[in-house]
């Protein structure tokens, strides 16, 4: 065997191993699946060592930038993992409106960062969730509907290779493997040390529209969010969260959620897109209903995080569709009779129809986007709670266009999350790249 790996490095059996595999969860559902090694790396030498112990070793290599993976698809039985999230740089330039930022960075507290420049990028919408895998695997974030999925805005990146090259790679530099890196999400074979970002002017203006209807008009209110879904100015994050109470509004009884942002210039520019959430047919059964307040992202950060909390358990599930509200009822309707307490939820998200996206491994999406977010805390509910976002999303498969790899639960339930082209470039590429397989791939895949 050749030398430990270089960096602060934890084998199993060793004193604060089964802590630093803990902790690359964020929720307290961890996995019985257990690495070789965990290797907290510091520097690309720490990375470079790390992929030659494994080749040397004969294991695979897992990654970790730390993040909000439901499935911690990243731990795997016998793997070196690789965990960069001490990978926290970030350097801004203003003028020419990019950034050089690490893996391991915070999302919102790049967008802090941003914001007192002036400036902004469609991170993620939750707190503690860092650049790698957010990027990776696509990044729907705030005003994503203007600047689509975050993956679009970045310009090249810096990796190491299996073969322990460092390189840069873009639109002219190993453009397949800058092709692959933007939509590959944990199946991505190579460790990105940094991303290249274009940033662009902050909104002016946040604001937001606060409806809240009680579950007995949801055949109504999903049937029109629906039919508007085309009608839905870009600027507006239209997002229905249904969960079995809304404690953070004072509502203990099931409600469905529609909290929508809008980034725009002026507060009239706001108003104007989020007056498409009067036009429900049973506005007048609305529980809450603020057709227009200021906002601003902070207030935004606190509020998403209600929903997710790490000392709970979690599972999560997603699917893509255009189906109909007619075909997508029967499901919804089983997906609240069989929901967890809060703040379990499930997200409903006007997403489409969507311009033409850049070449990239990202390569599905659709009109309309469910996610199936369970969550418990007394792990004897394991058994009772565990299966709820799988089977769900299973039983309304049928309807489904695939899935985003964000939220994924391939290792449960293997689907569709690019093309059939995609995949196989993304075969192509990763054989030219790694073709001793080194880096762990998806979970599942069709």
């Amino acid at each position: 065997m050749s030398a430990p790996p270089a960096g602060r490095h934890f084998f199993r059996g060793d004193d604060g191993y089964e802590e630093a595999r803990r902790a690359t969860v964020w929720h307290q559902r961890v996995p019985e699946r257990y690495p070789a090694v965990i290797v907290a790396a510091v520097d690309t030498d720490d990375i470079v060592a790390a992929l030659r112990y494994a080749k040397a070793n004969g294991h695979q290599v897992s990654i970790v930038s730390g993040g909000h993976s439901f499935a911690a698809s990243h731990l795997r039985d016998g793997a070196v993992l690789l965990d960069v999230s001490r990978l926290d740089h970030a350097t801004i330039d203003a003028e020419k409106r990019c950034a050089v930022v690490g893996p391991g960075k915070g999302g919102s507290l790049l967008m802090a960062d941003l914001e007192a420049q002036g400036l902004f990028f469609p991170g993620g919408h939750c707190k503690g969730v860092c650049l790698g895998g957010y990027l990776l695997q696509g990044g729907y974030g705030w005003n994503s509907r203007i600047y689509g999925p975050a993956c679009e805005s970045v310009v090249g990146l810096d990796v190491i290779t299996a073969d322990g090259e460092k390189i840069y790679c873009d639109a002219e530099n190993h453009a397949d493997l800058y092709w692959a890196a933007r939509g590959a999400g944990p199946g991505f074979f190579a460790v990105v040390t940094s991303f290249h970002l274009k940033l662009y002017p902050r909104p002016s203006v946040c604001g937001t529209s606060v409806y809240v209807y009680p579950w007995d008009v949801a055949d109504e209110v999903y049937t029109w969010a629906r039919s508007i879904s085309a009608e839905v100015d870009r600027c507006v994050e239209m997002q229905a969260l249904a969960t079995r109470s809304v404690p953070e509004m004072g509502i203990e009884s099931p409600g469905i959620v529609f909290a929508s942002p809008a980034f725009t210039d002026s507060e009239a520019e706001a108003e104007k897109a989020l007056a498409i959430f009067d036009t429900c047919p049973v506005v007048d059964k609305a529980l809450v209903k603020v057709p227009y307040m200021p906002s601003d992202l902070p207030t935004w950060y606190t509020a998403v995080m209600t929903h997710y909390l790490g000392d709970h358990r979690y599972t999560a599930d997603n699917m893509w569709t255009s189906a109909s509200a007619d075909d997508l009822l029967p499901g919804i309707r089983k997906i609240f009779d069989t929901m967890p307490p809060n703040p379990s939820h499930f997200l409903w998200l006007n997403w489409g129809p969507s311009p033409q996206r850049q070449d990239m491994a990202y390569s599905i999406e659709d009109e309309i986007y469910l996610a199936l977010y369970g969550s418990w805390k007394d792990t004897a509910d394991d058994d009772k709670y565990g299966d709820w976002a799988r089977s769900n999303m299973a039983a309304m498969s049928h309807l489904a266009t695939g899935i985003q790899l964000a939220d994924e639960n391939l290792g449960q339930r293997p689907a569709r999350f690019a093309t059939e082209e995609a995949m196989a470039k993304l075969d192509r590429v990763r054989a030219e790249y790694d073709p001793d397989g080194l880096f762990n791939s998806w979970m599942g895949r069709i």
